[in-house]
Order: C-alpha cells, then structure tokens, then sequence
C-alpha cells in the first residue's frame, strides 16, 4: 500500500489557520484588528511586529523605511524604488506580489476557486449587465499571504470607467478555505474596477479582502472601502492607468482576480503555486 506524502509545515500552518480564523466571529473580528492595528505606540507596534516576523515569512529589508509606528503601517508598507522592475514590454503584469492559483477561461459564465469548485462570473461582479461582457475573457487568480508587500499596482495600460465596491463576509482565503468554501470570492467584500485596455478591449481588476483588517485602498476613489460601507456602491470615474502604477492597497492579505481578453496568454513558465513579483511579464 503507497504510503501518503508528510505534511508540511506549511500546510499543517494553513489549516490551523483556516480552523482559528473560520471559528471566530469575523466581521467583527476584522473590525477589531483594525483598530489595534492603528495603535500608534512604539511599546505596542515594535513587540507585535517582533511576534509577526518570528511566526511569518515578513522580510522588510526592501521596504522604503524600516522603522514603523503601527502594524497597519507595516501592513501597507511602500517599497524601495526600483525594488519592483516593471516589464515595460509585456501585454500585461502582475498587479502584486502573490501567488498564482486558479486560471483559464471564463466558460459557461464561470470560473474556477480551485479544481472543481466552479463559481459564475455574475455572482462576483453582482452586476448582470457587466458580467457579460467578461464571458470568454481569461481569468488570473493571485493570492497575496499576510507577510507580502500589499500595494496594489496596474497591470496593463488603459482606463478605469468604473469602480464597483461589494460588501461582504471576510473569509479567509488561503488554499484550505479555497478547498472548503464554495464561492468564496463571491462572498467576500470586494471591489471591482473595470475599464477598457488602450485596444479598446474590458478589462476587470478585481481585489478581494479577507479576515482581519478588511479593507481596500483605492486611489481612483481617493477613499478606502471597508466594513462600516454597504453595498453595492458605484463609482464613476476616467481615470487612466499604466503599468506598474499604483492603484492603492489592501489593509490586509488577499486576492486579485484579474479578467483580461481571452488572446492575452499566460507567459508559459508560470504554473499554479508559481511566486510572482509586482511587475513581472504575466501575459504575452
């Protein structure tokens, strides 16, 4: 009888993870968090940044500045310049620093979480009207864990019409929630900012928050969505976009589903669990 793999750490750390963080009140959880992480005492941010590194994989060394007064500082750290090289050649980017999971087509209105929990393309975009015009379209799922840079940036060049902000639950979204919780994304608080690429094509950028300090930072809306918003709320705007620039942050780890033109392909050595770096070629 073949004998099963041993578990990683990683793994054994991702479900425990997933049981502590799913078995506790979680709006009001990430509430919470969000406000100690505000704490601007260098008593309090210096020992649980100390707590952070040791029990995470949080390396500052290319951040802009390496002395923070508060963990929600930390979290939304901005980087060295030229820490982050943008592939000016690319047809497209990566918005973040992350990790690659679910991609492919949009087929019969959906996408998958992962292999075998499909989800509808409506159901994430909410609105019906804007959801077709993504049927077809190629999608790209990228995690960011809780230790990486979490500034988000553009991935192509073109406009932002519209920001659409979705209020929702704050599941956690690491790859054992993504095996357990069907329609994740669809349940979460998102935002969705869709717009044309300078061909004229849609194009959809789609950040998802999760537990604890929800919240995400739009530059184009000169505000941040969380918790206290509800939704949906629409935004108007015309606001142009190249690549490598600065679209705001996320108050904590998450996801960016991205929704391009289905010719855009994924540059062939990346796979699912590739590490990817804000700005590297994603599509060619």
């Amino acid at each position: 009888m073949r004998s099963q793999p041993p578990v990683s750490r990683l793994e054994l750390q991702e479900s425990a993870n997933f049981i502590l963080t799913n078995r506790i009140p979680r709006l009001f959880s990430s509430w919470f968090m969000g406000k100690i992480s505000k704490i601007k005492y260098p008593w309090f941010a210096q020992p649980a940044l100390w707590v952070w590194r040791k029990c995470a994989d949080l390396s500052l060394h290319e951040a802009q500045k390496q002395q923070f007064n508060s963990i929600h500082d930390c979290f939304t750290r901005a980087l060295k310049p030229g820490a982050r090289p943008v592939a000016e050649n690319a047809l497209g980017t990566s918005p973040c620093d992350g990790i690659l999971g679910a991609h492919g087509l949009v087929e019969n209105g959906c996408l998958l979480q992962v292999k075998g929990f499909p989800y509808a393309i409506e159901e994430l975009l909410v609105d019906p009207d804007l959801a077709m015009k993504y049927h077809g379209h190629r999608y790209v799922t990228i995690r960011i864990t809780a230790s990486m840079y979490h500034r988000m940036h553009s991935p192509l060049d073109g406009v932002v019409d519209q920001v659409d902000y979705i209020h929702g639950d704050t599941w956690n979204v690491n790859p054992v929630a993504l095996k357990r919780v069907e329609k994740l994304f669809c349940k979460n608080e998102r935002a969705v900012l869709s717009g044309k690429t300078v061909q004229g094509e849609s194009f959809a950028i789609v950040p998802v928050a999760a537990i604890l300090v929800a919240g995400i930072r739009l530059h184009c809306t000169g505000r941040v969505f969380d918790q206290n918003d509800r939704g949906p709320q629409r935004v108007r705007t015309h606001t142009p976009i190249k690549k490598g620039e600065e679209l705001g942050w996320f108050e904590h780890g998450s996801t960016i589903v991205l929704l391009v033109p289905p010719s855009w392909k994924i540059v062939p050595d990346l796979e699912e669990g590739s590490r990817l770096l804000m700005g590297q070629a994603l599509f060619e």
